[in-house]
């Protein structure tokens, strides 16, 4: 396999191509630091963007939802799809209006989905993910029922083409405007996990396991640029 993604009239980046990154480690660096995505189709003639999360395994990224759901149900029928992950960095202050900007990592993937259907496929796809949720929480939870697993549709998108495009570091002002009296740069932006709120039915003294505030202490590495990202095969 080779060690990056080939640029394609679907995954190539056409604006800033210097922010381009096709390599997979790039790639699955950001997809292993997020678990919210967009997902983009078109139902009816109707484009829609639908958020959800995901869970990569390899070189496969795993969905669920309701068996009912119109996302889940024009997904499986194997129409090209394309999903998009980002992570907001910071906002870039310059000096003009014109050069304001985001720091950010995002990734797009282009593929076609595959329902799974197979129980205990259909398991380990829901392990993967709640793993890229919170580790170790799905061996800590009351398992699904045959009904529940009846009512959930998963779908397996092969990450057929992607890419990924970063923007990082100060503004890029005109040279004429490095004079000006506005003060520019960057405010860092980042997303934090606060302690967490006790469900008010909890048993009396039930304390939330080591692992979920290991999380929370844990979480801002997971999301930051200079993360150690989880490991994944």
């Amino acid at each position: 396999m080779s060690d990056k993604f080939t640029p394609t009239d679907r995954n190539r980046v056409m604006r800033m191509r210097d922010q381009a990154h096709y390599d997979r480690k790039t790639i699955y660096e950001i997809l292993d630091s997020a678990f919210l995505c967009h997902i983009a189709f078109v139902h009816k003639e109707q484009p829609l963007v639908i958020p959800t999360c995901y869970g990569r395994d390899g070189e496969t990224l795993y969905v669920h939802g309701a068996a009912a759901s119109r996302m889940i149900n024009n997904l499986a029928q194997g129409i090209p799809i394309s999903l998009a992950v980002t992570l907001l960095d910071g906002i870039v202050l310059a000096r003009s209006s014109f050069n304001h900007s985001i720091n950010y990592r995002s990734v797009m993937v282009f593929g076609q989905a595959i329902p799974v259907v197979e129980k205990a496929e259909k398991l380990h796809a829901l392990k993967v993910i709640s793993d890229q949720i919170m580790q170790q929480r799905f061996e800590d939870t009351r398992k699904p029922t045959g009904g529940e697993l009846a009512a959930t549709s998963v779908l397996a998108i092969k990450i057929d083409e992607a890419s990924a495009k970063i923007r990082k570091g100060p503004p890029d002002d005109d040279e004429g405007d490095l004079t000006l009296p506005y003060w520019a740069g960057v405010v860092p932006l980042t997303m934090v996990a606060h302690p967490v709120v006790n469900d008010p039915r909890l048993e009396a003294n039930q304390q939330p396991p080591d692992y979920i505030n290991q999380y929370i202490d844990n979480f801002e590495t997971h999301v930051t640029p200079t993360a150690k990202n989880r490991k994944k095969k």
